[in-house]
């Protein structure tokens, strides 16, 4: 690495041999969790989210290894407890689909996206304080549509969803 640009809480900027990009500092790992209800819906999360300046619609996600003492938390673990904390749902099993780069040549961060199995409903979701998360279950025949409708109203959708229903189809 020649040099660290800056750091901040949760973020570092380095640069090496031309190139610049953003390092977390603060988690071992990134999740992301496709869940489909028992009822055949696709669990989504919508959030406002300032770097985009507007609300975003989201595969329920998060950190590994961002909780106090638990710095080695299994990815799937991981997943796990965003989900419900998201959610409010919560998966028995998690089984690994893909992983890799979010945006290569911005962010070293790689996600490792996850199929919940097994969903029960534990609790109302919406995130932790700090968060103010819309929970969203759409019909799997839907999706598609509703994503469209939701675009047109303004509202950002993670291309991220695309990827992980046919991740999800392909294991299926």
């Amino acid at each position: 690495m020649d040099a660290v640009l800056g750091t901040g809480r949760f973020l570092r900027l380095v640069r090496e041999n031309g190139w610049e990009w953003a390092e977390r500092t603060n988690a071992s790992g990134v999740v992301v969790v496709v869940a489909v209800t028992p009822q055949g819906r696709l669990l989504l999360v919508e959030q406002h989210r300032p770097p985009v300046g507007g609300a975003v619609i989201e595969l329920p996600a998060g950190l590994a290894g961002d909780v106090a003492g638990q710095r080695d938390e299994a990815l799937a673990t991981a997943a796990v407890r965003e989900l419900e904390e998201e959610t409010g749902w919560r998966a028995e099993q998690m089984h690994r689909l893909t992983e890799g780069p979010v945006s290569a040549g911005l962010t070293s961060e790689v996600i490792t996206l996850f199929r919940a199995a097994d969903l029960r409903r534990v609790g109302p979701g919406g995130g932790d304080a700090s968060e103010d998360i819309t929970v969203h279950e759409i019909p799997l025949d839907t999706v598609d549509r509703w994503l469209a409708e939701r675009s047109e109203a303004g509202v950002s959708c993670d291309p991220k969803i695309y990827a992980a229903l046919y991740f999800l189809q392909r294991a299926e």
